[in-house]
């Protein structure tokens, strides 16, 4: 059975549909899996069994992205279902063209519930089962550190409110680093905020540390943290690739919705935040200009929480 996928723009939320997908896959024989989305999302991916071809969205770099949305959904046929975790305007398009005998698309919901839990029921309603949602599952090794390490993660793509500040993220790591060797993560757009973090730790003469912001790709990103000992982060991508493996993470949450995508089935999670009457806003930036959902979170704070 020939299926296509388009799945969630965003790391974390592609990480999220995967109990949903693994439950259709589940229902099936003989599944051969095409993966449509974004360059970040499709790497995870790469090295599923049951997934036999993987197709990067480039129609937004092109001048009539609804020319080449077209185009690219002429070029995908033959398949016996198709589905699209997407709710947008070019994914409904995108549905309707392409060559698929039953076709779905995922329909946003205002009901307070775990993201995890709204994908899994979009796929119930698709196979009129009662599936439940299990664990998060990236097909990959963790890596093998030598040492006790930890990882964090300054960086949140959505948007500057999301993101904890570097020096209260150096200040935890600080005080770890005689337990842990520290790894800074982060994507190319995050590199000028680990490289601050990376200052207070050389200024603290800390040296078992390694800045990785920049220099990973997706998949030795996963396996950079799907091995690691500790993982201090905010709401973000990697947040889920260590709710995979069960990392035990502190999670910081400010302008965010925790209950919809705090780590999906991780007992290992701590979840750090401040009870405010403006958040969650859901805003990249802050909309009143004082961030205090995350500025009054402090290293203490988490030092606290993983001590007890």
């Amino acid at each position: 059975m020939k299926v296509l996928i388009e799945i969630p723009t965003w790391l974390g939320d592609a990480i999220m549909a995967t109990p949903a997908i693994e439950n259709l896959i589940s229902q099936y024989k003989d599944l051969e899996i095409t993966v449509f989305g974004s360059f970040v999302s499709v790497q995870l991916f790469k090295h599923h069994p049951n997934v036999k071809h993987i197709i990067v969205d480039e129609t937004k770099k092109q001048k009539n992205r609804y020319i080449a949305i077209y185009k690219m959904a002429r070029e995908l046929k033959d398949f016996d279902l198709a589905l699209s975790f997407r709710s947008s305007f070019t994914s409904k398009v995108l549905m309707y063209l392409c060559g698929a005998k039953r076709k779905y698309n995922f329909k946003k919901t205002s009901k307070e519930q775990h993201q995890v839990l709204k994908y899994n029921d979009f796929v119930n309603t698709v196979l009129r089962q009662n599936l439940k949602a299990n664990d998060l599952l990236i097909h990959t090794n963790p890596y093998n550190y030598t040492k006790p390490t930890m990882g964090i993660n300054p960086g949140a793509t959505y948007g500057s409110a999301k993101r904890w500040y570097p020096k209260e993220f150096a200040k935890a790591a600080v005080a770890l680093s005689s337990k842990f060797d520290i790894v800074i993560f982060g994507g190319p757009g995050e590199v000028d905020i680990a490289f601050d973090i990376e200052n207070e730790l050389k200024a603290a003469n800390i040296t078992n540390y390694e800045n990785l912001s920049g220099k990973t790709s997706i998949p030795e990103l996963i396996e950079k943290i799907a091995g690691l000992d500790l993982f201090i982060t905010n709401d973000s991508g990697p947040m889920h690739v260590a709710a995979a493996f069960k990392v035990k993470t502190v999670a910081i949450f400010g302008p965010t919705r925790h209950k919809e995508t705090h780590q999906w089935n991780n007992p290992n999670e701590i979840i750090i935040r401040k009870e405010m009457e403006c958040a969650p806003c859901m805003k990249r930036e802050c909309p009143l200009a004082h961030h205090n959902c995350m500025k009054e979170i402090t290293s203490v704070d988490v030092l606290e929480a993983i001590n007890a």
